[in-house]
């Protein structure tokens, strides 16, 4: 049988009443004139009350048959005006005009009032019983039959159930070794894999297996999937759901889905009960403007009721996933529930070549294609970024007709994936020169100065919303970052600017650098409150503003005095203008080289790194960086990690 979804029955009811409301209409109709035709005459035209009081005088009226409780009179007037003969007339009548009974009495016209029929009524009592009645069955109707609200027929409370998957597979489809780059974390799930294979190795000596552990990272680093291999390695049935299935508008719903959860794991134990999102209904309690949400912090409550609840070793164990830990609330946390905490970072070098080995079993790659070279040139990106960056390259290829993946696919899609789709080339005009010397401006300061990541690329092909880019690379992934690269970045990021000021003056310089001003003051504050690498000293003055409904409070508890405000804007304003001191200083000083490499980018639109080093090299002696460190810089060519936009 073909079920009906909730906007067919809202259709329905629509069509319904309406219909019922258009039969009003016509019997309203029906009920004005119903007893002008009861006797089968026919009205040949209307008169006004005026005229027909005239008539009444003039004595031409010879019957009033009044309809309608006295609104509607059919008069028979017989005049010169007519024709001499005998006409049917309607009059409407004004309401209050009692004397016109005794006008008529005193001109003996023959009148004669007819009863009308009370339909009004009966569609009054039609409507409150009806009407009503109909809705009642439209709506028990709409919830039996609706699969999209209550999941199937005659199953009207099933949205009270925890909508969980539930693999029942003993060979699933993902292991540990499809989880690349986080070999560390693997190591400690390993003995989670053997209390569910083997549980009397631990109780033999009395251990106990954690019942609960959470992942904490960013997204994209394979939580959901280091969960699933668990599983799948353990050879157990593996249950899923979603913290924000959990979160309903119907109160109680969220606690007996936790309720369902939980039965449905003992039934398969022993089981891994995976909840991605814990963030959406873990939350601190009492967090936000009005203390919080009642019907969450019910739903939390009964998780943690239902993880006290665990007999020991019964083999299952939960795994929760969240990007937010510091939102989660304290009970959530603590030994007992979720006992182990595991940080799931971005990965390393090692870890992006790993994954990276994983996703291209599948793929079509050149003999120029170097995996640990594009290792090198992606920090930062996690698992999934790594994914999407071989499948954009595989697109790429298959746009092209080409038979592999080569590098221009590589480089291609690195670019798509961090600065957007490439634009319009721009025309040779005064706009293009300008830009062009903004992004010199970047690239040689960061190129002359000792403490600055390499060039990678200089480019004035549009992507996105900026019209031209300069990309560095870094020496190594930095875990620590020096206040010499502090500085030295600032420095970099005001080039542009300071380019601009040089060549064309204070009065031409532009919007352009408007996103550079936001990084560096930014960059600086930062600096001067959370480093400690200012004059102020070496404390922390960051303000840890709280969001109120994902935090602990409205109050901010770190409130700094006025002084302390004053000083800290002081040593902005102090860092940012000895940078741009010296930005102005290093355009000065290599102006020559400068118009000679803006010649050469409006020429080729796109210079790399090894051809900007090499021109700079031939009017300026470069930094010890580039001496010392050629053979890394020749391997993280074109690395794509740091990006200053216009």
């Amino acid at each position: 049988m073909k079920f009906w979804s909730i906007k067919n029955s809202i259709i329905l009811v629509n069509l319904f009443l309406t219909g019922i409301t258009e039969y009003q209409i016509v019997l309203s109709d029906i009920d004005n004139n119903i007893n002008l035709n009861s006797k089968q005459t026919t009205v040949n035209s209307k008169m006004t009350y005026g005229r027909f009081l005239e008539y009444l005088d003039m004595g031409w009226i010879k019957t009033v048959d009044f309809y309608d409780n006295g609104r509607i009179a059919i008069i028979e007037a017989l005049s010169p005006e007519l024709g001499d003969r005998v006409q049917k007339i309607k009059v409407e009548i004004p309401v209050g005009d009692s004397p016109l009974i005794n006008k008529l009495r005193t001109a003996k016209v023959d009148f004669t009032s007819h009863p009308s029929l009370n339909s009004k009524g009966i569609i009054n009592q039609f409507s409150s019983l009806f009407i009503p009645l109909l809705i009642i069955i439209s709506l028990v109707f709409l919830f039996r039959r609706s699969t999209n609200f209550m999941g199937g027929p005659g199953q009207l409370m099933n949205f009270r159930k925890a909508r969980a998957k539930v693999q029942t597979e003993i060979n699933t489809d993902v292991i540990f070794d499809d989880v690349a780059g986080i070999d560390e974390v693997k190591e400690e799930f390993e003995e989670v894999v053997t209390f569910l294979k083997k549980p009397q190795r631990f109780t033999s000596v009395g251990a106990k297996i954690p019942k609960g552990v959470i992942l904490i990272g960013p997204p994209g680093t394979g939580k959901t999937l280091l969960a699933k291999a668990i599983a799948g390695e353990a050879g157990v049935p593996f249950i899923s759901i979603s913290g924000s299935e959990f979160v309903e508008m119907f109160v109680g719903i969220g606690a007996s889905r936790v309720r369902d959860l939980f039965k449905t794991a003992q039934q398969n134990a022993p089981c891994i009960v995976f909840i991605d999102e814990i963030d959406a209904v873990g939350r601190q309690r009492g967090a936000g403007v009005g203390g919080g949400n009642d019907e969450r912090e019910q739903t939390l409550n009964q998780i943690l009721t239902e993880m006290d609840g665990f007999k020991e070793n019964t083999g299952i164990i939960v795994i929760a996933a969240t990007n937010r830990v510091d939102v989660l609330d304290g009970a959530l946390l603590r030994p007992g529930r979720f006992d182990r905490q595991v940080s799931i970072n971005l990965p390393d070098v090692k870890g992006r070549l790993e994954i990276l080995k994983v996703h291209a079993k599948n793929k079509k790659f050149s003999d120029e294609i170097s995996l640990q070279l594009i290792a090198q040139r992606t920090p930062g990106f996690s698992g999934a970024d790594l994914a999407n960056l071989l499948n954009e390259a595989a697109i790429l290829t298959a746009r092209q007709n080409k038979a592999s993946i080569t590098m221009y696919e590589i480089n291609t899609a690195v670019d798509r994936m961090l600065a957007g789709l490439e634009g319009t080339s721009l025309a040779d005009t005064k706009n293009k020169r300008l830009i062009a010397y903004h992004e010199i401006g970047h690239a040689i300061i960061g190129t002359l100065l000792k403490y600055h990541d390499d060039v990678q690329k200089v480019t004035l092909i549009p992507r996105g919303q900026a019209r031209g880019f300069t990309w560095f690379i870094p020496g190594e992934d930095q875990a620590l970052i020096s206040r010499g690269q502090l500085v030295a970045r600032v420095i970099g990021t005001l080039g542009g600017r300071a380019a601009e000021e040089v060549v064309f003056g204070s009065s031409e310089i532009t919007t352009g650098a408007s996103n550079d001003l936001q990084q560096i003051t930014s960059l600086t504050r930062q600096i001067v409150t959370r480093f400690g690498m200012s004059t102020v000293g070496p404390i922390s003055l960051d303000s840890n503003v709280e969001q109120i409904f994902i935090g602990r409070g409205i109050r901010n508890e770190n409130e700094l005095s006025i002084t302390v405000s004053n000083k800290i804007d002081d040593q902005v304003k102090i860092i940012i203008k000895h940078c741009y001191d010296q930005a102005i200083n290093i355009i000065k000083q290599n102006r020559f080289l400068i118009d000679q490499l803006v010649d050469q980018l409006i020429q080729e639109e796109t210079i790399d790194g090894d051809d900007f080093k090499n021109h700079v090299k031939m009017y300026a002696k470069l930094p010890k960086k580039f001496l010392t460190n050629t053979k890394k810089t020749k391997l993280l060519e074109k690395n794509l990690d740091s990006l200053i936009l216009n």
